[in-house]
């Protein structure tokens, strides 16, 4: 394992979601995660067994018409976006979301590749993709950090114990 990249086999459902606890257990405010992957891949997946760590308890769906979905949990809010349907970055801007990432909240976007190069940069990038010949069930998770909270962030994940390098 390098301190910069963790690339982790998510067997199942239960491990994408005990992803989302070791994450939730080592965010500091004001990050920024991107998601990135194919339909399907798990982002909505993992960002509800983050929120579900952090607390909440309501309801967690993609963002894909909403743009953005809150969750306020202990005082601290999490943004939950999804920029699937934009078709030009310039959305972004006329949307007005650049406020959400000025403050102390936790930006988690989807598909942050159709808002470049408007967004700001990710203090931690995880990438989700099918594993091949698991049937569609398991997933690879490759995380990166970036910065000092991106990487404070990545060596708690590192240390959680229930999760499996691939």
């Amino acid at each position: 394992m390098h301190a910069e990249h963790l690339t982790l086999a998510l067997p199942d459902e239960a491990a994408t979601l005990a992803l989302g606890a070791a994450l939730a257990a080592n965010l500091a405010p004001g990050m920024v995660v991107w998601l990135e992957g194919d339909l399907g891949a798990g982002k909505t997946t993992l960002v509800r067994g983050l929120l579900r760590a952090a607390g909440d308890s309501g309801p967690v769906k993609s963002p894909t018409y909403t743009l953005v979905e809150v969750h306020v949990v202990s005082g601290l809010h999490f943004y939950h976006f999804d920029f699937y349907r934009f078709n030009q970055a310039e959305e972004y801007l006329d949307a007005g979301l650049d406020e959400y990432f000025s403050g102390s909240g936790i930006c988690l976007v989807e598909w942050p590749d159709k808002a470049a190069p408007y967004l700001p940069a990710a203090d931690m990038r995880i990438e989700l993709r099918v594993a091949p010949g698991a049937g569609g069930e398991g997933r690879r998770a490759r995380i990166a950090a970036a910065g000092a909270r991106g990487r404070t962030c990545l060596a708690g994940v590192m240390s959680s114990s229930s999760l499996r390098p691939a």
